[in-house]
């Protein structure tokens, strides 16, 4: 057992409580939260470690959306309109990948856990990123993901993907947890969803998928042109997209840990859809901004009472993977919202709504949850708890301390 104590103590829990001078009892899971004078009154021969001056205890950061198979990227491809950035992943795939190395994305992956970031969604396309993700102390859901839309690719693509998905599946640890990815609706023929997610039914593995990220994915899915026509018929000798919009997504049915990242051309039936499938919508705004030039419409989301975590999506679309950095953007690039409260529906999305995709016991500081928090110092007094949340997104840069499954790492 130990005891960790703060300046400001935020839980993230259902009611959002926050608690000035406080302290945390923990092992592996959280045993006690509480006002460091009534833990120092309950275990008053406890042995307690102080956080510096200013400081702010608080669930670990969850990135329930990263891409690492192509970190190396850093001006090599195109950015402001997704048909360029897309043909430029597909020019320079080779480039990219070609030096990814576990080492070099161990290093990735330490730097996220420095910028407070304990737990991760991983979207695998080669499991280059494996042997680093079961290395690292960061937890990961690690999604393997699969791709294809061309008939007769189907058989050669499954046994690939099922290859990649067993593979994790012999790593599976307490840390290192498999789960599955689906593209997207315009890159996966039917039967590779159908039975991809059989799997994940089955083996009650979480699954994610990309959805409506695009103007031109939104043409194509429903008029079966734009951008992606030329795209299609260059590289795949297809005109028609494979599945329509709604066509997909009743396919999600009977998934217990569902995420949908992007979703930024989404209509308000499709959101409908996913409420009723009780999933999480993964935000990417910096990805957004670089690709599309657009944004979530997150008055939507909220009026529906959907739960949307952030993701910084991978470094092929952006230039950090510190959830810090995703946030600060998110606060910036949502200019009508109120910057003291959605300050507060951030941290909350980085925390436990991203737990909620990933379907893990973590986000909140509070009894029996993993211990997975991190510490950080606000550079000068905060008198008004209301500002906690805009002040640690403003502020904060690296934390002090990251602990996961109670240890320090």
């Amino acid at each position: 057992m130990k005891i960790i104590s703060a300046t400001w103590i935020i839980t993230c829990d259902e009611n959002s409580t926050i608690i000035k001078d406080g302290a945390i009892v923990y092992d592996d899971k959280i045993i006690e939260v509480d006002t460091l004078l009534n833990i120092q009154k309950k275990y008053p021969d406890a042995k307690i470690e102080f956080c510096s001056q200013n400081s702010v205890l608080m669930p670990g950061l969850i990135n329930p959306h990263v891409h690492l198979e192509f970190s190396s990227n850093t001006t090599t491809l195109k950015y402001g309109d997704f048909m360029d950035w897309l043909n430029s992943v597909i020019m320079n795939r080779e480039e990219l990948t070609k030096d990814i190395s576990t080492k070099y994305i161990l290093e990735k992956l330490d730097f996220m856990k420095k910028t407070g970031t304990t737990t991760i969604g991983a979207i695998s396309s080669y499991s280059f990123d494996l042997e680093a993700c079961v290395e690292s102390p960061i937890n990961t859901v690690f999604f393997s993901e699969v791709i294809g839309s061309k008939p007769d690719m189907i058989d050669t693509l499954f046994s690939d993907f099922k290859s990649r998905l067993n593979m994790a599946k012999d790593k599976k640890s307490k840390n290192f947890i498999p789960a599955i990815a689906i593209h997207s609706p315009y890159s996966v023929h039917p039967f590779l969803i159908r039975e991809t997610l059989k799997i994940a039914k089955e083996e009650q593995l979480a699954v994610s998928t990309h959805f409506l990220e695009s103007p031109q994915e939104f043409d194509w899915l429903h008029k079966d042109e734009g951008g992606f026509l030329d795209f299609f018929k260059n590289f795949l000798g297809q005109e028609k997209a494979v599945t329509k919009p709604m066509q997909f997504l009743n396919q999600f049915d009977d998934i217990k840990n569902l995420s949908f990242t992007h979703c930024v051309e989404a209509s308000i039936e499709d959101l409908e859809k996913i409420k009723s499938l009780d999933a999480v919508i993964n935000h990417c705004p910096t990805s957004n901004r670089l690709l599309n030039n657009t944004k979530l419409d997150i008055d939507k989301l909220i009026k529906l009472d959907i739960p949307f975590a952030i993701g910084t999506d991978g470094l092929s679309s952006n230039n950090s993977l510190s959830m810090f950095d995703e946030l600060r953007n998110a606060l910036m690039i949502h200019t009508h919202k109120n910057v003291v409260y959605f300050s507060k529906k951030l941290i909350e999305a980085a925390t436990k709504n991203a737990n909620k995709a990933l379907g893990l016991n973590k986000g909140e500081i509070k009894n029996n949850k993993d211990c997975d928090i991190i510490s950080l110092v606000l550079p000068n007094e905060v008198k008004d708890s209301k500002d906690l949340y805009m002040n640690i997104i403003l502020h904060t840069k690296n934390v002090e301390k990251t602990i996961i499954g109670g240890i320090d790492v």
